[in-house]
């Protein structure tokens, strides 16, 4: 009985150190392509406002509203932001990475504009109240 419950023992530590010593694989976003780098300048956010509502659950809401027009000569089925709240002191808080081009949405043709709206919901207590800095973090091209 106690080589069965050692046998038993060793099994399941080998497993956790097989699995503990496997690399790391990052499953976050992928980085921004240098084509897509290059592709920001024809990219313009306008019209950018933010206001705060309440939902039905009696929630904050904190909304962004806003227009990208794409004045390159690509089609665009995919732009994602990351927006970057800050804290009083202007330090990052908290970053979030929202699509505001969908190619389910009909993606973005050049010389097209689109409107987008982005709602959050749960940003961090230290926020700053300030509109969150917006960096284009992906373009997927069609």
């Amino acid at each position: 009985m106690i080589k069965i419950v050692l046998l038993i023992v060793l099994v399941f530590g080998g497993a956790a150190y097989w699995y503990i010593s496997q690399p790391k694989v990052a499953t976050g976003p992928a980085p921004i392509t240098p084509e897509a780098k290059a592709y920001v300048r024809s990219l313009q956010l306008a019209e950018v406002e933010m206001k705060a509502a309440e939902s039905f659950a009696s929630q904050r809401v904190v909304e962004i509203t806003g227009k990208i027009t794409n004045n390159g000569d690509r089609r665009l089925k995919l732009v994602e932001l990351n927006c970057v709240f800050a804290d009083a002191y202007g330090q990052p808080l908290t970053r979030e990475r929202v699509a505001i081009v969908r190619a389910s949405k009909g993606g973005l043709a050049p010389n097209e504009t689109k409107t987008f709206r982005l709602p959050f919901d749960n940003l961090p207590p230290g926020w700053n109240q300030a509109l969150p800095q917006l960096v284009i973090a992906q373009i997927e091209f069609e």
